[in-house]
């Protein structure tokens, strides 16, 4: 399915959905882009992992709710597959507690599927590179989604661990929680993005977790979101 006038370092992409109308958009949304190339695509999960063992995409644009086996199913099973493809979801709803399910199960961010266009293109170029995508508009919303009534206990157990950080990544977690990318952390903190990097692994390390969202729960357990 890859087109000639893509470059030889697209990105590539598999777009999953039960709904060809779906697809269809997608499809005019990323294969319009040189520097993606649209390998293939699926009408439900069990189908997604025959074409990503195929095709051997950097990205998949995974739906949820699919017949035979949903999105949920299908990315947990990339990733015990040990699959280096980078999936983001993709959900009609900005708090839908699947969402964070998916990421637990490994997917490296979400997006809403009436995200604008270039929004769409710049989160398959920035997951791609290896940085989670979580759309600043709908994380505080997750976050609340799922998030089960305060209590003094969670909230002192949150304040524990981020009394591990040292102050420069506290300030990384909380811009975290409010929904900012690695480049917009740096410019907000003025310090390279690969220095940001290094940050976020930290906090993976110190905060026990092992995604962005978690960090954010965390961050808003301790009342400090």
């Amino acid at each position: 399915m890859g087109d000639e006038r893509v470059s030889p370092t697209a990105v590539r992409v598999v777009v999953v959905d039960d709904d060809p109308l779906v697809r269809a958009g997608l499809r005019m949304i990323v294969g319009g882009d040189p520097a993606i190339d649209l390998v293939g695509e699926a009408s439900d999960g069990q189908e997604a992992l025959d074409v990503v063992e195929r095709e051997r995409p950097d990205v998949v644009l995974m739906d949820i709710r699919m017949p035979r086996l949903d999105g949920l199913a299908a990315t947990r099973r990339l990733t015990e597959r040990g699959s280096t493809t980078r999936v983001i979801v993709l959900t009609t709803f900005d708090a839908d507690e699947m969402v964070l399910t998916a990421l637990r199960h490994g997917a490296a961010g979400f997006l809403l599927k009436d995200t604008p266009p270039p929004d769409l293109v710049d989160a398959v170029r920035r997951v791609a590179r290896g940085e989670p995508m979580l759309s600043p508009s709908v994380t505080a919303q997750l976050i609340a989604a799922v998030a089960q009534p305060q209590d003094d206990s969670r909230e002192r157990s949150a304040r524990e661990r981020l009394d591990r950080l040292t102050e420069r990544e506290r300030e990384v977690a909380v811009a975290i929680a409010r929904g900012l990318s690695n480049a917009e952390i740096a410019r907000e903190l003025y310090m390279g993005v690969a220095t940001v990097k290094t940050h976020v692994g930290h906090l993976f390390a110190k905060l026990e977790v092992a995604n962005r969202v978690q960090i954010a729960r965390c961050v808003h357990d301790a009342g400090l979101a």
